[in-house]
């Protein structure tokens, strides 16, 4: 479903500030594959998810969804075939809408999309049915704003929305870091039954090493910009944090620097 082959991309060239953030990236995920993806500041995690959206091109190598190369197409153009997630839950859905107009808004993607019809009792029934999934009460709140929702909340309705038109690949950028742990564990419940639900596949970046084993069916370590530690099945389920450590000193030859993700 993924295969990213090769991909480079380095920043501000011939300067000072020149920084190479992926470096000969290489990563093929199946179809259905969940990669939970960790490692250092720096590490290019969220370089690689620009890389495969389309933020700005790579400078050399190619990437691949679902058999199409997508290397040289627009960001626009690669917003057919991706899911995103973004870390603030505020910039996932219109605060002063309701929430199933967001929802139509994120229905209609890929088609001229506009209010003006109005929504119908089927597309209501269809949009309470699939808030459903989140357990969080917002099907009985349909014509709610959306800003008067927590964060939380937000979240876990960006990543329906996200989610709604099924795409070949959702990418999670730390959608629960800005969230309270009891409320990111709410999210990370929802985002396991709708992966499973739509055999969808994903990458997630986390800065939780624990989420990092706990989800997922395969885990990935990045540093400098290069896939380090590439581990499923069984032997995932079997990790630990000190587990990860140890592989990251092993693997890259210096210690974890990130505070935050060895607190979590």
């Amino acid at each position: 479903m993924l295969d990213i082959n090769g991909i480079s991309k380095t920043f501000n060239p011939g300067t000072v500030n020149e920084k190479t953030a992926l470096d000969g990236l290489e990563l093929h995920l199946q179809d259905g594959d969940f990669v939970t993806v960790i490692g250092g500041n720096g590490a290019g995690k969220s370089t690689m998810l620009n890389a495969i959206a389309g933020v700005w091109p790579v400078d050399e190598g190619t990437i691949v969804v679902d058999g199409i190369n997508v290397t040289r197409l627009a960001e626009h153009r690669r917003a057919s075939y991706l899911g995103r997630v973004f870390q603030d839950p505020m910039t996932g859905t219109a605060a002063s809408m309701q929430i199933e107009e967001n929802m139509a808004l994120a229905a209609r993607r890929g088609m001229r999309r506009t209010l003006r019809r109005g929504i119908s009792n089927k597309e209501r029934d269809f949009y309470k049915e699939q808030l459903k999934v989140l357990e969080l009460g917002l099907e009985e709140r349909l014509t709610a704003k959306v800003g008067l929702l927590s964060g939380g909340q937000r979240q876990a309705l960006t990543l329906l929305m996200a989610t709604l038109k099924k795409p070949k690949l959702l990418l999670l950028d730390e959608h629960t870091a800005a969230l309270d742990p009891k409320t990111a564990a709410k999210v990370l419940e929802a985002t396991d039954r709708i992966v499973e639900r739509d055999h969808l596949t994903t990458i997630m970046i986390t800065h939780n090493m624990k989420d990092a084993i706990a989800h997922g069916n395969r885990l990935v370590m990045m540093d400098a910009g290069r896939i380090i530690y590439d581990v499923s099945g069984q032997e995932k389920k079997k990790l630990t944090v000190s587990d990860l450590l140890r592989k990251f000193e092993e693997v890259s030859g210096g210690e974890f620097a990130n505070d935050r993700m060895i607190l979590s």
